[in-house]
């Protein structure tokens, strides 16, 4: 498809310039850009998909980037980036240097905050309308959430707060693609829907209250009256709303597809001046039917062949060997339950759901949530397993201290995603919790780098602990170990000659980098020996004692460098009188842009030829 009229947007003011029955073609071209991009670079496409004819109305109403529009995560804002100016780079998408998947203001002016976790976008847009009162400006800051998002509670303490704000200038745009959020329903609901959504009824009704709130005497009571019949009789119609019951004025639901309606709607939610909540409703893979069909397969997906809507076969996971391997132990012991928050399918668990509903719970995305709840279950005697993507139990610091570590109750964190991620970049990299468990007492970390140890780790979590424990494993397949390394499952194994003066030191999926990096350092008569952790917190004091003898250790990790692993070992040998010369290599403190894993971990030196180099440069220096 030729994109005559998407070629020629620089900006926002350029979709105002358009003739309405232009639209239609530039919803098309749009959704065609998407699809032939996400085809060839991966990322996500049925929100992307959903969200065209919205952005189109959003750029047609609002002035940005004095009015602010905040996207919830961000991975829905395609169409966004593309009328803001990047057409001409969108096919850089989730590359190394190109444009993110999410809003990245170092891109635009148009992209207001960093967004990749959920549900805080009303919470930054209130803000910024707090602010715009205090400032005395007249601009609008615009909130576009999915209705995934409402199952945040951090979603409910800023409606909270919103509808406290009467005069804030705030916009709540519900994009609703799938969940049930109100029960208007029925031919008179949508035509009232639609009427009370233009902005000749706003402009009317204002006209209305304020000539009744003159009259004397009986005005401002007769406004009073008047506003609560208006209110009961939608309240009857619309069997009343949960969001005017919080403060916030509704308006909806409307056609998320059609342009006109959704224009309309814009401005009349203007004409509110306090915050309001536009309801829309929406089809998540419009337009491309293999996504229609099956929008959770097409939420987030891979390079893939867009005329036949193959998505590519891959082998084994670390997240499916896990949830197989829980599905497999559940079977044996009913104890064993799953909680998600809202990722049954990418953390492997969509079979054990499926059989096991009982004792299946997702929580929705509220991981905060998560936690409080495992530990009512395990105070219940069950043995409760909480797979979480390593970014996203970020927000859960709080409740590993006071609602894990404290308590001492049996339950498992499988940390999914640990490590670098590749191509989601700064907002999903699982760098920071190494860090963060290392100082958490009453916990044990294990870091395994094959599906056996995988499969070990998890037992002796179930079944050989006395309270909580964290398994975190790597996006993708296991990665090629020696044939005569031997999964034992213990604290920590030693790999090459004991004898060995020179150590690696390491954990996680590195450990099949640093084996590698052994052999050829042997071609090259360098002996070393591996130091392999598979309990990273508490590491067993009798680690340490493999390193009797070793004049340089080499520790290798794939995490921050504060407060890390690395940081923690090299202390020890220090204060107990093991004075090796101790090098640490990790990822420096900061957070780490798009890319793909394997070029990002040869970046940070953390693939063999990054351990081969860092052992001889030390031997030069020797």
């Amino acid at each position: 498809m030729e994109h005559t009229l998407l070629e020629k947007i620089q900006s926002p003011a350029d979709v105002k310039k358009l003739e309405p029955e232009q639209l239609p073609q530039l919803a098309a071209e749009l959704r065609d850009t998407i699809l032939t991009t996400v085809g060839a670079n991966g990322g996500h496409l049925a929100s992307n998909l959903g969200s065209v004819e919205l952005t189109i109305a959003l750029h047609r109403v609002f002035h940005s980037p004095e009015d602010k529009i905040i996207w919830d995560v961000g991975h829905q804002a395609y169409a966004h980036k593309l009328l803001t100016g990047r057409y001409d780079r969108f096919c850089t998408l989730r590359r190394e240097n190109g444009i993110s998947g999410f809003t990245r203001p170092n891109e635009s002016e148009h992209d207001i905050v960093y967004s990749g976790h959920s549900s805080t976008a009303i919470s930054t847009a209130l803000g910024i309308a707090a602010a715009n009162v205090v400032g005395g400006k007249k601009n609008y800051a615009v909130a576009v959430v999915g209705d995934g998002a409402l199952t945040g509670g951090l979603v409910y303490e800023a409606l909270n707060n919103a509808g406290r704000m009467k005069n804030a200038r705030l916009i709540i745009i519900l994009n609703d693609n799938g969940m049930s959020i109100s029960r208007n329903v029925g031919h008179l609901a949508k035509n009232l829907a639609v009427m009370r959504s233009r902005s000749g009824y706003f402009r009317m009704k204002a006209a209305a209250e304020r000539a009744i709130s003159k009259l004397p005497l009986i005005g401002r009571p007769l406004a009073n009256r008047l506003f609560k019949l208006k209110t009961d009789v939608k309240n009857m119609i619309y069997q009343s709303n949960f969001f005017e019951d919080m403060g916030v004025r509704y308006m909806g639901p409307i056609d998320g597809h059609n342009i006109s309606q959704l224009c309309d709607a814009l401005e009349g939610a203007k004409l509110v001046h306090a915050p309001v909540l536009l309801h829309i409703n929406t089809v998540k893979g419009k337009g491309y039917a293999p996504a229609e069909e099956r929008p959770s397969e097409f939420h987030g997906v891979p390079p893939f062949d867009v005329a036949t809507g193959t998505l590519p076969e891959h082998g084994c996971t670390y997240s499916e060997r896990f949830g197989e391997f829980v599905f497999t132990q559940a079977a044996k012991d009913k104890r064993i339950c799953a909680i998600t928050a809202a990722m049954s399918l990418g953390t492997g668990l969509k079979k054990f759901s499926e059989t096991y509903p009982e004792r299946f719970f997702d929580v929705g995305i509220a991981e905060e949530h998560a936690l409080p709840y495992a530990l009512g279950l395990a105070k219940s005697g069950m043995l409760p397993v909480f797979v979480v993507y390593s970014t996203f139990l970020q927000r859960c610091y709080d409740q590993i201290l006071h609602d894990c570590a404290l308590q001492q109750s049996k339950m498992i964190i499988a940390v999914d995603r640990a490590g670098i991620v590749g191509e989601d970049g700064e907002t999903h990299n699982g760098l920071f919790d190494p860090s963060f468990f290392n100082g958490v007492p009453n916990i044990a970390v294990w870091s395994p780098c094959t599906y056996g140890e995988l499969d070990k780790c998890f037992v002796n979590a179930l079944y050989h602990s006395e309270g909580p424990s964290v398994i975190r494993y790597p996006r993708g397949s296991e990665p090629a170990v020696p044939a005569d390394f031997e999964v034992t499952g213990n604290a920590y194994d030693v790999y090459g000659d004991p004898a060995a003066e020179i150590a690696i030191v390491t954990y996680g999926r590195l450990f099949a980098a640093a084996a590698d990096a052994l052999a050829r350092l042997k071609e090259r008569g360098v002996n070393v020996k591996i130091l392999k952790l598979n309990r990273i917190v508490p590491i067993a004091a009798t680690a340490y004692e493999e390193l009797d003898g070793v004049k340089e250790v080499y520790f290798f990790e794939e995490a921050v460098r504060g407060g890390g692993i690395g940081e923690s070992f090299g202390s020890y040998l220090l204060e107990h009188g093991l004075s090796p010369q101790f090098r640490l290599k990790a990822i420096s403190n900061g957070f780490v842009k798009q890319g793909k894993s394997a070029d990002l971990l040869a970046e940070f030196g953390l693939d063999s030829d990054g351990m081969v180099r860092a052992v001889k440069e030390g031997a030069d220096r020797a």
